[in-house]
């Protein structure tokens, strides 16, 4: 059987993980051994011409875009970020969060206005820089890759902009939320040449998971 006759789906290491296999295996989209500990790169499953590839959060978009993954899951947050060409098809509701910037409690300026040419550590530059762009300001951006709350801690920067679920951590470094950015959540997205020649698959799935989501 040729690969054409396969779909395959990058899923994110992490918090989206479980969530997405578990959505995806109420509609019978799953593999024997599926799972992030797997050390195998690519999960196969012969009888339903499936292949799951597990990577890295910020490397779904790319495996889409490229048409190496045919769909992914991935938050909307990563999507816009990378700027990768995909089809957005489902909003599947979970890993809600949201982008927004904060500052130490210490250090608050009154207007968002106030803190124009500082410097802002983010995850985020893109969207980070579009979103002050829109309110006339021109920030320094630091990409950091792992815990952006050190920034404003250690005199890296002024601010930070991250994604928060709960704000626990900003609590626990005195940060302070000033501003929200955008809201994300989990979207379905594909490749835009598969979504065409594997439409009747895809849309499939599309309709099963909008019917599970609706209940």
């Amino acid at each position: 059987m040729q690969d054409k006759d396969f779909i395959t789906i990058a899923l994110p290491k992490g918090k989206l993980f479980s969530l997405s296999t578990e959505l995806l295996g109420k509609v019978g989209w799953t593999a024997d051994g599926l799972s992030e500990k797997s050390r195998k790169l690519i999960i196969t499953n012969e009888t339903a011409r499936l292949k799951f590839i597990i990577t890295k959060t910020a490397d779904v978009p790319t495996y889409v875009e490229y048409g190496a993954a045919d769909i992914g899951i991935i938050g909307k947050d990563v999507i816009l970020e990378s700027g990768k060409d995909v089809y957005e098809l489902l909003d599947l509701g979970f890993g809600k969060c949201h982008l927004m910037m904060a500052v130490p409690k210490d250090k608050r300026r009154p207007q968002l206005e106030d803190y124009n040419n500082t410097r802002v550590a983010t995850k985020f530059p893109h969207i980070a820089e579009k979103f002050f762009a829109a309110q006339g300001m021109q920030m320094e951006y630091i990409k950091l890759n792992g815990s952006i709350e050190l920034g404003p801690l250690i005199g890296l920067s002024e601010s930070i902009v991250d994604i928060v679920e709960t704000g626990t951590t900003l609590r626990e470094n005195n940060l302070e939320e000033i501003v929200t950015i955008m809201n994300a959540t989990a979207r379905l997205i594909a490749n835009r040449v598969s979504y065409k020649l594997k439409f009747e698959r895809i849309n499939g799935l599309v309709g099963d998971l909008s019917k599970i989501l609706a209940r």
